[in-house]
């Protein structure tokens, strides 16, 4: 629409304007470090997502023994002890979600970059899946602090969070901000509207 929006303020302003006309910041329409960014968050995520796997993300001491589960470990606990919806929820919010993000946000950087044999529709539609779900990552995160502050019996049990769960929440962050730095625009680059088309044939 030859228009660009200040990220500060809102206004909006013509294209090709160098400073908003209400606040005085920079205008730009497009991040030309989109990527970089997207690639840099990415890989910060996945290098805390390695160790929260490796690390305990809960450590369950009692008067006779200490026990300590990590995210993998403990959805196996849960499963052998009768719990497997509990289990399912966990090793689908902490192993499903973000390795498939993962996935999505370095399949979607590569794509914009090299090309991609997905439609461009398609590519759009898995940007706003990864958008949605991302929030949900942190279910695991939010079982070890609700477990911690509810099971605390002095001297008979404690559960407290291990490292993993420092590392995980992390993860989590660094994979959403890797994803806000996505610039879906960047997906239809070169994509041209039917009536843009009408008006270079006329």
């Amino acid at each position: 629409m030859g228009l660009v929006g200040c990220t500060r303020c809102m206004a909006v302003a013509p294209l090709g304007t160098a400073r908003c006309s209400r606040c005085g910041s920079a205008l730009q329409s497009r991040d030309p470090m989109a990527l970089q960014k997207v690639w840099a968050w990415w890989l910060l995520g996945l290098g805390c997502y390695i160790p929260a796997n490796l690390f305990p993300m809960l450590e369950t001491r009692t008067l006779v023994s200490t026990q300590s589960d990590t995210i993998v470990g403990g959805a196996v606990t849960l499963a052998e002890h009768g719990n497997w919806g509990v289990a399912l929820i966990i090793l689908v919010a902490s192993v499903v979600i973000p390795v498939a993000k993962f996935l999505v946000l370095a399949a979607l950087a590569f794509g914009v970059w090299r090309g991609s044999r997905l439609s461009k529709a398609r590519r759009h539609l898995l940007y706003e899946i990864v958008e949605y779900i991302g929030r949900w990552s942190m279910i695991d995160v939010f079982v070890v602090a609700i477990l911690s502050s509810l099971v605390q019996l002095q001297a008979l049990a404690t559960i407290t969070p291990g490292r993993a769960s420092l590392f995980f929440a992390l993860s989590v962050v660094f994979t959403m901000l890797s994803a806000q730095s996505f610039d879906s625009r960047m997906i239809w680059d070169g994509t041209r509207r039917p009536e843009d088309q009408e008006d270079s044939q006329t």
